[in-house]
Formats: structure tokens, C-alpha cells, sequence
């Protein structure tokens, strides 16, 4: 009994560690919901394409090499006859530069493109989001409407969003798959990030920087509604929402890791200022 159990076990993990990675294929990149995540697939694809090219032949020659040159195979000894063959001359050195050349054309296109700090083109005015990175949950600031959530963030679809981030803490990092790259948040420092949603949906957001026994619950949710109905969610936070006291602005600096989001209106002007200058403070 304990035997077949076992075999059981073995015939199962395979598939279980495929099925598992199906999540990864729904929450990450490849289903990517935004222009910036978009352009960050396309470049992946190309990298691809050039390692299969480059790697392909090496992969497939060398079993079938070494099986033709196998001990056993009297027939096929290896003697090599030594030459100079220009035809082999560029074969090995033509392809690499090649490759060389058009990875750095195409590299220096998408570093710029996919610069996080670079505006995203539109007709309409970013939104202006603030992201702070405390033990072991996110607070996002939206500092014109005056308003802020912790584990959840907000965004019109088709409307730019500028993202500045700080850390509250420890050095954090932000990632949102679907929709952006990886971008580090840091005490009494501000780095940028800008993204956008090309569709209405829920997008998993994380810390990928780990900060201690928390780490693992530090998750939120990027929901990107249509742009009349995040008014009206906006609408709803300022109404049932409670203030940003000096109490509620204590306990967001304590360790814990709320398993719902939290909403605040009013905030206090200046928040995120406030919040950079407390980090050099405790520093």
C-alpha cells in the first residue's frame, strides 16, 4: 500500500508543478493588460527568438554529436584533418557579431521606451498616485482627491498613472506584472514609475524585496475601472471612509498586515512628505 502510494506521488508532482505555473502564466507578463507590460512582453519574445536561435543548434548537435561519436561506434572515429575554410571562418564569427549588434539596437530602443520614469503619452493628464511600502503592507496616497487606501489601488482604464514611491521602512520593491516592471521604494528617497491599463480588470500587485517575517502577505489588488465608474468610487471612499487621524497615522508605521484594504478621507496635505521626512527621522 505504502509502495503505490508512492508511485502515485511520483506520476502526480509532474503535473501538479505544471498546473502550478498556470497562475504564473495568468498573473504575469504574458497576460499582460497595459502598454508598458505590452512593450516589456515584446522585448522578451525577441530575447527569446535569438536564445532558441542561438542555442537551438548547441542543444540539438551535441547529444547527436556525441551519440555519433560514441565509444561504441567503430565506424565513426573522429580524425580531424586541420585546415583554414573561410566559409567556416564566417560561419563562426558573422552570426555572434550579427547577433551582437542587432541585441544592442534593439536593447537601446527598449531601454528608453521602458525607462519607468519616462511619461506615457496621452491626451489626458496622468494620474498622480503615491505609494508608500510599510511593514508589511502598501499605503497609495491620491493626493488630489485627497483620499487613501492601503492594499489597494485604483486606476481609470486608458488613463496614464505617475507612481511615486517611498518607503516607510526597509528598502521595498514594487511589481505589478501586468501592468509594469519591478521598481525599488526606499527610505526618505522618491522613485517614479508610470503605467497605464489598457482594459478594466483586478491585477496582482507585490513586495518583491524581502522584508522580513511578513513578506509573504505583503500583496494588494490593482483594480482599473471604467473612468465613470472610478469617480464614483472616489465618490464612495470620501464618503464612508474615516480621517487620517494622528492615531490611524501611528498605526500604519506598526508590523502588521491587514487582510482587507483600508480606506482614509480626509488625509492630511502633504502626506507623502510627511511620511519621507518621518523615514529620514527614524533613520
Amino acid at each position: 500500500m505504502k509502495g503505490s502510494r508512492g508511485r502515485l506521488l511520483i506520476f502526480a508532482t509532474p503535473p501538479m508543478f505544471l498546473l502550478s505555473g498556470c497562475a504564473a502564466l495568468k498573473l504575469g507578463v504574458m497576460n499582460h493588460a497595459g502598454p508598458i507590460a505590452a512593450s516589456q512582453w515584446h522585448l522578451y519574445v525577441i530575447v527569446g527568438i535569438v536564445l532558441a536561435f542561438v542555442a537551438g543548434p548547441v542543444l540539438l548537435l551535441t547529444p547527436l554529436i556525441a551519440w555519433h561519436y560514441r565509444l561504441s561506434n567503430k565506424h565513426s572515429a573522429f580524425r580531424p584533418e586541420w585546415g583554414f575554410s573561410w566559409t567556416l571562418e564566417g560561419f563562426i564569427w558573422i552570426p555572434p557579431i550579427g547577433i551582437v549588434i542587432g541585441l544592442s539596437v534593439v536593447l537601446w530602443h527598449y531601454t528608453h521606451v521602458l525607462d519607468p520614469y519616462r511619461p506615457i503619452a496621452s491626451n489626458q493628464p496622468a494620474l498622480q498616485v503615491q505609494a508608500v511600502g510599510l511593514d508589511w503592507k502598501w499605503l497609495f496616497i491620491y493626493p488630489d482627491e485627497r483620499i487613501a487606501a492601503i492594499n489597494q489601488m485604483v486606476i481609470p482604464v486608458g488613463r496614464p498613472v505617475h507612481i511615486s514611491l517611498t518607503s516607510g521602512t526597509v528598502m521595498q520593491a514594487l511589481l505589478i506584472p501586468q501592468l509594469a516592471g519591478q521598481i525599488y521604494a526606499m527610505a526618505r528617497m522618491t522613485t517614479q514609475l508610470n503605467l497605464a491599463t489598457s482594459r478594466a480588470g483586478v491585477f496582482r500587485g507585490e513586495n518583491t524585496q524581502f522584508n522580513g517575517t511578513g513578506f509573504q502577505n505583503e500583496k494588494f489588488n490593482v483594480i482599473a475601472l471604467p473612468p465613470a465608474a472610478y469617480d464614483r468610487w472616489v465618490a464612495q471612499v470620501r464618503a464612508s471612509a474615516h480621517p487620517l487621524d494622528a492615531a490611524a497615522f501611528a498605526a500604519l508605521f506598526g508590523k502588521s498586515s491587514p487582510l482587507k484594504p483600508i480606506f482614509f478621507s480626509p488625509i492630511p496635505p502633504r502626506l507623502f512628505q510627511h511620511i519621507l521626512v518621518r523615514s529620514g527621522d527614524r533613520r
